[in-house]
Parts: C-alpha cells; sequence; structure tokens
C-alpha cells in the first residue's frame, strides 16, 4: 500500500511531527508484519526519526545543523539561495524505513517520525508512506 501525506510548512527550518499520520497509514493497510518506508520528495527536505517528548530536541538539530551547514556561503547560492538547505538535507537523508510488527509503528516510546523542511515555508510538501508485508 502506498499513500502520500501532504503537509504545509511555515519556517525556513522545522521539523514537524508526522507520526500520527504515518501511523493511519499503517492502520489502514492491514499489515501485520513487514516494513514501512516514510520518503521525503524535493531535495531540500529529509525524514528524521527522532525524540518528541518535548521541542528541545527539534530545536537543537535546526541548531546544530545551522551551525554545521551555515546559508549564504555555498556556490549553489549563486543560483536560487538555498545551497545550505539542499546540503542539510543530503545529511539528513530523504527516506526512513521503520518495522510494521503486529500491525503498529515499530517505534520505541521516544521516537517520533519527523519531516525536516530546510527550505521553506512551502505551500505544500510531499511524503510518500509505502507499507509492505512480510507475506
Amino acid at each position: 500500500m502506498q499513500k502520500i501525506i501532504t503537509l504545509r510548512t511555515e519556517s525556513r527550518c522545522a521539523l514537524y511531527d508526522i507520526t500520527g499520520r504515518v501511523k493511519d497509514i499503517i492502520k489502514e493497510s492491514r499489515v501485520i508484519n513487514g516494513i514501512a518506508s516514510i520518503y521525503a520528495r524535493g531535495s531540500t527536505a529529509a525524514i528524521m526519526i527522532q525524540e518528541n517528548w518535548d521541542d528541545s530536541v527539534q530545536t537543537d538539530v535546526i541548531t546544530l545543523l545551522g551551525k554545521m551547514i551555515p546559508s549564504g556561503i555555498w556556490q549553489h547560492d549563486h543560483q536560487d539561495n538555498n545551497g545550505d538547505a539542499h546540503l542539510k538535507a543530503g545529511l539528513v537523508g530523504p527516506s526512513e524505513t521503520i518495522p510494521v510488527i503486529d500491525g503498529k509503528a515499530g517505534l520505541s516510546t521516544w521516537q517520533n517520525i519527523f519531516f525536516c523542511e530546510f527550505d521553506g515555508p512551502r505551500n505544500q510538501r510531499e511524503v510518500v508512506v509505502t507499507v509492505l508485508s512480510d507475506k
């Protein structure tokens, strides 16, 4: 089964929790055991599994990436001023794969799935969720 999650982003760089939407797709798929692939469409976005206890971890991720990959110093900036967004997305990566166990997302208590926006705000972003059964 494959579904597309659409979302609107409000900031240039931010993490958006999409865990609930992915869990709904897994439930809808009726897969008991297998895998779920979560893939961000776009070269300036990514997917990350991270803690969601509070906003501090998400803020720290954005702060770290901003220090590691500052804006305004890359060759690609001469074209459309988003060289840092491409590098951040490439570093984090476009996808994550999680197990489906007994019909549920095989995440631990503190793991959540985040869409990472590095070139926002955007009116529409897409995440492809593909759920496959082990049978």
